[in-house]
Protein backbone atom coordinates (compact mmCIF):
# COMPACT_ATOMS: atom_id res chain seq x y z
CA UNK A 1 0.00 0.00 0.00
CA UNK A 2 3.07 2.15 0.69
CA UNK A 3 4.37 1.47 -2.00
CA UNK A 4 1.40 2.29 -4.20
CA UNK A 5 1.09 5.75 -2.55
CA UNK A 6 4.98 6.65 -3.32
CA UNK A 7 4.48 5.45 -6.71
CA UNK A 8 1.00 7.53 -7.16
CA UNK A 9 3.04 10.19 -5.72
CA UNK A 10 6.09 10.23 -8.50
CA UNK A 11 3.79 9.92 -11.26
CA UNK A 12 1.61 12.89 -9.92
CA UNK A 13 4.88 15.14 -9.25
CA UNK A 14 6.13 14.00 -13.14
CA UNK A 15 2.66 14.96 -14.33
CA UNK A 16 2.89 18.56 -12.87
CA UNK A 17 6.34 18.74 -13.90
CA UNK A 18 5.83 18.11 -17.37
CA UNK A 19 2.78 20.22 -17.24
CA UNK A 20 4.38 23.54 -16.14
CA UNK A 21 4.81 25.38 -19.13
CA UNK A 22 8.49 27.41 -19.79
CA UNK A 23 8.75 30.73 -19.25
CA UNK A 24 8.11 32.96 -22.00
CA UNK A 25 11.58 34.76 -23.50
CA UNK A 26 11.46 37.98 -25.08
CA UNK A 27 13.83 39.39 -27.48
CA UNK A 28 14.66 42.77 -28.96
CA UNK A 29 16.45 44.49 -32.23
CA UNK A 30 17.65 46.87 -30.05
CA UNK A 31 21.09 46.46 -28.88
CA UNK A 32 21.79 45.95 -25.61
CA UNK A 33 24.79 48.89 -25.53
CA UNK A 34 25.18 51.83 -28.00
CA UNK A 35 27.77 53.96 -28.26
CA UNK A 36 26.59 57.83 -26.72
CA UNK A 37 25.63 59.73 -29.34
CA UNK A 38 27.72 62.75 -30.95
CA UNK A 39 26.34 66.10 -31.13
CA UNK A 40 26.48 67.98 -34.55
CA UNK A 41 26.24 70.76 -36.00
CA UNK A 42 24.27 70.06 -38.88
CA UNK A 43 22.54 66.64 -38.22
CA UNK A 44 19.83 64.91 -40.61
CA UNK A 45 16.39 64.86 -39.97
CA UNK A 46 14.76 61.72 -40.68
CA UNK A 47 10.71 60.82 -40.63
CA UNK A 48 10.72 56.55 -40.56
CA UNK A 49 7.84 55.69 -41.46
CA UNK A 50 6.07 52.36 -40.12
CA UNK A 51 7.94 49.73 -41.33
CA UNK A 52 6.32 46.55 -43.31
CA UNK A 53 6.78 43.40 -42.51
CA UNK A 54 5.35 39.96 -44.16
CA UNK A 55 2.35 38.55 -42.77
CA UNK A 56 4.02 35.02 -41.91
CA UNK A 57 6.47 36.51 -39.19
CA UNK A 58 3.82 39.33 -38.14
CA UNK A 59 3.39 37.98 -35.08
CA UNK A 60 4.51 38.44 -31.40
CA UNK A 61 6.31 34.60 -31.09
CA UNK A 62 9.17 34.27 -33.59
CA UNK A 63 8.54 32.17 -36.65
CA UNK A 64 11.78 29.63 -37.78
CA UNK A 65 11.75 28.04 -41.26
CA UNK A 66 12.81 24.28 -40.93
CA UNK A 67 14.63 22.12 -43.19
CA UNK A 68 11.75 21.38 -45.01
CA UNK A 69 10.68 24.49 -45.63
CA UNK A 70 7.53 24.51 -43.27
CA UNK A 71 7.23 27.55 -40.69
CA UNK A 72 7.50 26.37 -37.02
CA UNK A 73 5.78 29.34 -34.40
CA UNK A 74 7.49 29.52 -31.13
CA UNK A 75 5.04 29.83 -28.32
CA UNK A 76 7.44 30.35 -25.39
CA UNK A 77 9.74 32.74 -27.58
CA UNK A 78 8.64 36.30 -28.30
CA UNK A 79 9.41 40.23 -29.85
CA UNK A 80 9.70 42.30 -26.92
CA UNK A 81 7.10 44.43 -29.10
CA UNK A 82 5.46 43.92 -32.28
CA UNK A 83 8.20 43.22 -35.27
CA UNK A 84 7.43 46.04 -37.33
CA UNK A 85 8.26 47.92 -34.34
CA UNK A 86 11.25 46.42 -33.47
CA UNK A 87 12.42 46.51 -36.88
CA UNK A 88 11.58 50.76 -36.82
CA UNK A 89 13.43 51.37 -33.76
CA UNK A 90 16.31 49.66 -34.56
CA UNK A 91 16.36 51.38 -37.68
CA UNK A 92 15.90 54.81 -36.14
CA UNK A 93 18.25 53.52 -33.29
CA UNK A 94 21.35 52.50 -35.96
CA UNK A 95 20.39 56.46 -37.84
CA UNK A 96 21.05 58.41 -34.63
CA UNK A 97 24.01 56.07 -32.90
CA UNK A 98 26.32 56.11 -36.42
CA UNK A 99 24.88 58.73 -39.02
CA UNK A 100 23.88 61.86 -36.82
CA UNK A 101 20.34 62.23 -37.41
CA UNK A 102 17.14 63.24 -35.82
CA UNK A 103 13.80 61.27 -35.55
CA UNK A 104 11.63 63.99 -36.18
CA UNK A 105 8.83 61.66 -35.67
CA UNK A 106 6.40 63.01 -32.60
CA UNK A 107 8.86 66.39 -32.60
CA UNK A 108 6.58 69.67 -32.03
CA UNK A 109 9.20 71.96 -33.83
CA UNK A 110 9.51 71.60 -37.57
CA UNK A 111 12.62 70.51 -38.78
CA UNK A 112 14.66 73.12 -41.62
CA UNK A 113 14.83 69.69 -44.08
CA UNK A 114 13.61 66.31 -43.50
CA UNK A 115 13.79 63.14 -45.19
CA UNK A 116 11.21 60.63 -45.59
CA UNK A 117 12.40 56.95 -44.98
CA UNK A 118 9.94 54.05 -45.88
CA UNK A 119 11.19 50.37 -45.27
CA UNK A 120 8.81 47.45 -46.64
CA UNK A 121 10.60 44.46 -45.43
CA UNK A 122 9.71 41.39 -47.95
CA UNK A 123 11.39 38.38 -46.23
CA UNK A 124 12.67 38.19 -42.87
CA UNK A 125 13.61 34.65 -42.35
CA UNK A 126 15.47 32.50 -39.26
CA UNK A 127 17.04 29.21 -39.52
CA UNK A 128 18.19 28.02 -36.38
CA UNK A 129 22.36 27.01 -36.44
CA UNK A 130 22.13 28.87 -40.32
CA UNK A 131 21.40 31.75 -40.84
CA UNK A 132 19.09 35.45 -40.44
CA UNK A 133 18.00 36.64 -43.48
CA UNK A 134 16.44 40.05 -43.86
CA UNK A 135 15.24 41.80 -47.63
CA UNK A 136 13.69 45.15 -47.94
CA UNK A 137 12.71 47.08 -50.19
CA UNK A 138 13.63 51.07 -49.06
CA UNK A 139 13.22 54.73 -50.38
CA UNK A 140 14.31 57.93 -49.45
CA UNK A 141 12.64 60.99 -50.12
CA UNK A 142 12.89 64.94 -49.87
CA UNK A 143 9.69 65.49 -47.80
CA UNK A 144 9.32 69.12 -48.37
CA UNK A 145 9.25 68.74 -52.30
CA UNK A 146 7.40 64.85 -52.00
CA UNK A 147 9.74 64.10 -54.71
CA UNK A 148 11.18 60.39 -54.13
CA UNK A 149 15.50 60.52 -54.48
CA UNK A 150 16.25 56.94 -54.25
CA UNK A 151 14.16 53.91 -54.30
CA UNK A 152 16.75 50.64 -53.46
CA UNK A 153 16.54 46.94 -52.56
CA UNK A 154 19.12 45.40 -49.91
CA UNK A 155 19.28 41.67 -49.30
CA UNK A 156 21.18 41.10 -45.83
CA UNK A 157 22.36 37.50 -44.43
CA UNK A 158 24.17 36.87 -41.23
CA UNK A 159 25.43 33.71 -40.53
CA UNK A 160 24.36 31.67 -37.61
CA UNK A 161 26.96 29.32 -36.14
CA UNK A 162 24.98 28.09 -33.43
CA UNK A 163 21.12 27.14 -32.51
CA UNK A 164 18.78 28.64 -30.36
CA UNK A 165 16.96 32.02 -30.79
CA UNK A 166 19.49 34.02 -28.79
CA UNK A 167 21.67 33.47 -31.96
CA UNK A 168 19.71 34.42 -34.06
CA UNK A 169 18.42 37.36 -32.39
CA UNK A 170 22.24 38.69 -32.16
CA UNK A 171 22.34 38.04 -36.23
CA UNK A 172 18.94 39.57 -36.94
CA UNK A 173 20.12 42.59 -34.74
CA UNK A 174 23.38 42.49 -37.34
CA UNK A 175 21.41 42.58 -40.05
CA UNK A 176 19.03 45.63 -38.66
CA UNK A 177 22.34 47.46 -37.76
CA UNK A 178 23.42 46.95 -41.31
CA UNK A 179 20.51 48.25 -42.94
CA UNK A 180 20.47 50.97 -41.30
CA UNK A 181 23.80 51.98 -42.24
CA UNK A 182 23.18 51.26 -46.03
CA UNK A 183 20.33 54.12 -45.64
CA UNK A 184 22.73 56.16 -43.48
CA UNK A 185 25.49 56.45 -46.30
CA UNK A 186 23.10 57.03 -48.90
CA UNK A 187 20.96 60.02 -46.24
CA UNK A 188 24.42 61.98 -46.26
CA UNK A 189 25.12 61.52 -49.97
CA UNK A 190 21.36 62.98 -50.91
CA UNK A 191 22.17 66.03 -48.49
CA UNK A 192 24.94 66.52 -49.86
CA UNK A 193 23.69 66.79 -53.03
CA UNK A 194 25.32 63.70 -54.50
CA UNK A 195 22.91 61.84 -56.63
CA UNK A 196 21.43 58.92 -54.92
CA UNK A 197 22.83 56.07 -56.33
CA UNK A 198 21.82 52.26 -54.51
Amino acid sequence: MKSLRTGMLMLLGLVAACSTPKPERFHSLLPAERPASRTVADPIYVDVAPVKVPAQVDHAQWVLRQPDDSLLLLEQERWAAPLADELRAALVDGLIARWSTIDVRGVALPAPAVWRVSVDVQRFESVSGREARLEAAWSVSAAQRGTTALVCRSTLVEPVGEPGVPALAAAHRRTAARLADEIGRRLQALRSGQPGTC
